[in-house]
C-alpha cells in the first residue's frame, strides 16, 4: 500500500471535478466488445411476442432474429446466445436434437446474416425442450438422472456445432456435463468450437421473467443441480471441474447476487469470466424505472459497471445492444 499525505495537501475530490477529467482518471470501462446479447427464438409465429415481465424483450421470428443480429453487429455487440422456444415439447427434449429444431435454425439463420461479424453463442440444455421443464431426462422416480443427460447434451453439442455456432453454453448444471459435451466435440471434428461453461449457476429466485420467456414448463424446482445461494467455495470446486474438462470460459450466474463470487473466480484463473445478468435483475430495473423510483439508463450503466469491477470480461445482458450503441 502507498503512504499517502493529508488533508488539505491530499485532496481526492480533485480528480472528480470535471467530467473529462472523471472519464480519464476512470478504473473500469464498459466496451460494446464485452456484451452478449441474449435473445430469444419461437416456432411457428409471424409476429414477435412480447415477454410481458420483460420490458423490451421479445420472442423473435426467425425474421425479427436475424435482424437483432444485424443490428447488435451494427452496435459493435461482441455476441448473442440464443434460445430456442419449439412448438413441440416431450419428455427427451428431442426438439433439442433435432438438426431442424428451432434453435439449429436459428443458429444457421444468424450465422447466415452476420457470418462471424458476431460470435453466434447457443445455450445448451433441454429445459425449453422438455415437457416437465427441467434441465435433463427423468428417472423413473422423478429425478434428473445425470448420465442419461449427459448422452442428450453430447447430441446437443453436435447438432448446434454442425450448424455452426462458435459457443456453446451448457447450462444445465449436470456433473461432467464440460467433459462430455468437449470429447463430443472433438469426435464429431468440432475442435474449434468453445465451450462457455455455466461454473458457478445458482438456484436462484431471480428467473422468472426467464421462464416466461421460454414458455417453460417446470414442474417443481431445480435444488438438486443448480447451486445453493448459501454456498460460495462450492464454486470454485465446480470450477477447477469445468476447467479440468476443457472449458474454455467460465461464468457466474446470476450477477448481481453473486458478486463476491464472481470476483473469487475471476481471480482464480486466467481464462476469460462471464457474468449473465439475467432476467429478474433486468425485470426488476425496468419496473422500478417505469414507476419513476430510480433513473433507468444510470442503473443500467452502473449495475453493468459494477459486474465489470467485480472481474468479468463478459456481460451477457438483455440491454446489450442499447448500452453498445450509447457507449460508441
Amino acid at each position: 500500500m502507498s503512504t499517502y499525505g493529508s488533508f488539505p495537501a491530499a485532496r481526492p475530490r480533485r480528480l472528480r471535478t470535471t467530467p473529462a477529467m472523471r472519464r480519464m482518471v476512470a478504473e473500469h470501462r464498459l466496451h460494446p466488445a464485452e456484451l452478449i446479447l441474449p435473445a430469444f427464438v419461437r416456432e411457428g409465429i409471424t409476429e414477435p411476442v412480447p415477454v410481458s415481465s420483460m420490458p423490451g424483450v421479445v420472442q423473435h421470428t426467425r425474421d425479427t432474429l436475424r435482424k437483432a443480429a444485424a443490428e447488435a453487429v451494427e452496435a459493435g455487440v461482441g455476441g448473442i446466445m440464443l434460445f430456442g422456444v419449439p412448438e413441440h415439447k416431450d419428455a427427451a427434449g428431442t426438439a433439442g436434437t433435432d438438426p431442424d429444431g428451432i434453435l439449429q435454425v436459428a443458429i444457421r439463420d444468424v450465422k447466415a446474416e452476420v457470418g462471424d461479424d458476431l460470435v453466434v453463442m447457443s445455450d445448451l440444455c433441454l429445459d425449453e425442450s422438455t415437457d416437465h421443464g427441467h434441465c435433463g431426462v427423468l428417472d423413473a422416480d422423478g429425478r434428473v438422472d445425470n448420465d442419461a443427460t449427459l448422452e442428450r447434451y453430447a447430441e446437443m453439442a453436435r447438432v448446434q456445432a454442425d450448424a455452426g455456432v462458435h459457443v456453446v453454453g451448457p447450462s444445465g448444471m449436470m456433473d461432467g456435463q464440460v467433459g462430455v459435451i468437449r470429447a463430443a466435440l472433438d469426435a464429431a471434428g468440432h475442435q474449434d468450437v468453445s465451450i462457455l461453461a455455466y461454473t458457478a449457476k445458482y438456484s436462484s429466485a431471480f428467473y422468472g421473467p426467464f421462464r416466461e420467456a421460454v414458455a417453460s414448463s417446470l414442474q417443481g424446482d431445480r435444488k438438486t443441480y443448480q447451486q445453493d445461494p448459501a454456498n460460495a467455495r462450492e464454486s470454485l470446486r465446480e470450477l477447477a471441474l469445468d476447467l479440468a474438462e476443457g472449458a474454455d470460459m467460465v461464468m457466474v450466474k446470476p450477477a448481481l447476487p453473486y458478486l463476491d463470487v464472481l470476483q473469487r473466480v475471476a481471480d482464480a484463473v486466467d481464462v476469460p469470466v462471464a457474468a449473465y445478468q439475467i432476467s429478474g435483475e433486468y425485470a426488476m430495473i425496468e419496473a422500478a424505472a417505469a414507476n419513476g423510483w430510480i433513473e433507468r439508463e444510470r442503473a443500467i450503466l452502473e449495475t453493468l459497471t459494477g459486474i465489470k469491477r467485480a472481474g468479468a470480461n463478459m456481460i451477457l445482458t438483455y440491454w446489450a445492444t442499447e448500452v453498445a450503441r450509447g457507449l460508441r
